[in-house]
């Protein structure tokens, strides 16, 4: 760095702070595009593929709890016995009940409209992750026409809102790192970056605590919500780490550690486990709630207070209902799946499926309806050139915006891998939907080439892009009776199954 008198600095330049990409007309005109669609194919026939108006697979038992809470703001009614997940999911359906009742426009609701804000955080977050308009669209576009997004969105189950905290915990975990990006180079403009060998106090960090808000939430969902709050946690930490390095901080690690870890614990350890208890208010104040009475019955009184040691007995049956749910203990089911076929969709789900003479609508006699939990197959089936590339691109080449959505793929995937012989479903993957869109975004990014690349090489890119997109939009099309219940002929249906572990 060279002053106006032309005296060389003996200090380094400043790296780019790169806060962030700003937005034009042109991207909210984007955005809206992309919500008008999500908005569209979530909602339209929400209500049509009902088991003769009643739910259909694990609706039964989701949505009378839903319903109860509705009700009563407590979930009563055990419903067939399988409380088995902490009440948040539950909580939000219950809105669609107050507003429509018991019906399944009441207990698919709020699934369709988280399935919305999903495409639309996902558009957004590979926007700001790339910094580029068009990759945010594509990945919003990849992720409308996606199979297990679309039926996730559009049944009353609970995974859908576990898939819309993870996603919003991890994108306010990026927009905090742009911020700190800007906070740490005002620091060095100011002059503090090196009053200590640890590097400047970065401030309270409100995204981070929001990241925190949403774990808390996800982990009210379900429990593997603890999953994402240990690899996101690690994930901050290796920003901050980063971040000091690059502005030259004398001990980056000990100071992410000292000056950024042990916040981060706080707002995404402590206070996810704060707000989980907090989810539990209505539980603790209602004396007809599920198991709010255990103490005698089915728990020895000891000097704890009741109420506490019937809530503990509540989480205790909930773990001892997963621990005991496995393949070994003769708990089979025949769509079950391991996760080693969840990243090409090998062994989908059928939620739902109604055929012969009673069933009308395909212009044959005897007609099929059914709803399968299936990923479209020109998305999935490039799962591993894909993660092999966002891997490489990651570790070897040290490319962050790879590293991004390959932890939370991670997060959604490997920890199932320690417990392989539980009864595993394919809906647990539906959590890792979202990263696997942003990296094949990345991918196709990177295959349309940059606006510096020649003429040629710009135009067969976009080119393979496009026709790749088309594809799979066309792909998505075909399926689309057998994931929405459109009514097909025995034939159509057959054709539908491409492979035999689909049958």
């Amino acid at each position: 760095m060279t002053s106006t008198l032309g005296v060389r600095s003996p200090g380094r330049p400043l790296p780019d702070p790169d806060t962030g990409p700003v937005d034009s007309t042109r991207d909210w005109i984007v955005t809206g595009v992309i919500l008008l669609l999500a908005f569209v194919s979530r909602f339209w026939g929400l209500t049509s593929a009902t088991d003769k108006g009643t739910p259909v697979f694990d609706e039964k038992h989701y949505a009378p709890q839903s319903f109860n809470i509705a009700q009563l703001g407590i979930e009563e009614n055990p419903a067939y016995g399988l409380v088995v997940h902490p009440p948040v999911a539950k909580q939000i359906e219950s809105l669609g009940g107050l507003l429509f009742g018991y019906t399944p426009l009441g207990w698919r609701f709020t699934a369709a409209l988280c399935g919305v804000l999903v495409v639309l955080m996902v558009m957004r977050i590979t926007r700001r992750l790339t910094r580029s308009t068009q990759l945010g669209f594509v990945a919003g576009l990849l992720l409308c026409v996606d199979g297990v997004t679309f039926v996730t969105s559009r049944i009353g189950m609970l995974d859908i809102y576990q898939v819309l905290f993870v996603t919003a915990a991890a994108g306010a975990l990026l927009v905090d790192r742009d911020q700190m990006r800007g906070r740490m180079h005002r620091a060095a403009v100011a002059g503090r970056l090196h009053l200590s060998d640890y590097g400047p106090r970065l401030g309270f960090r409100w995204w981070r605590f929001t990241a925190g808000v949403m774990l808390g939430l996800a982990l009210g969902v379900k429990w593997n919500g603890l999953y994402f709050i240990a690899f996101f946690g690690v994930m901050t930490v290796a920003w901050d780490w980063a971040l000091r390095s690059r502005y030259g901080v004398r001990r980056p690690l000990l100071g992410a550690l000292l000056r950024d870890a042990v916040p981060a614990f706080v707002s995404l350890v402590i206070w996810p486990a704060v707000l989980y208890m907090l989810t539990w208010l209505p539980w603790f104040a209602q004396e007809n709630s599920v198991y709010r009475h255990a103490v005698g019955s089915k728990v020895q009184d000891n000097w704890l207070p009741d109420v506490l040691q019937s809530w503990l007995y509540y989480q205790s049956s909930v773990l001892t209902f997963h621990s005991s749910l496995t393949t070994s203990a003769g708990n089979r089911h025949p769509w079950e799946s391991k996760p080693w076929t969840w990243p090409m969709s090998l062994r989908p789900m059928l939620y739902f499926v109604e055929q012969g003479d009673g069933v009308t609508g395909c212009g044959e006699n005897s007609c099929v309806r059914a709803i399968m939990l299936i990923g479209t197959p020109a998305i999935w089936w490039l799962a591993i050139p894909v993660l092999a590339w966002a891997f490489w691109r990651a570790v070897i080449c040290r490319d962050g915006r790879y590293a991004f959505p390959l932890v939370g793929y991670a997060a959604g995937y490997l920890p199932w891998f320690f417990n392989y012989d539980r009864q595993m479903y394919f809906f647990y993957a539906s959590v890792m939907v979202p990263f696997f869109v942003m990296m094949l975004a990345l991918v196709l990014g990177e295959i349309a080439g940059r606006s510096t690349d020649s003429p040629r090489r710009r135009a067969i890119g976009l080119g393979i892009v496009c026709l790749y997109l088309a594809l799979v939009v066309a792909n998505f099309l075909y399926m689309l009776p057998i994931l929405s219940g459109i009514p097909i002929t025995p034939t159509e249906w057959n054709q539908q199954l491409w492979l035999p572990s689909w049958r």
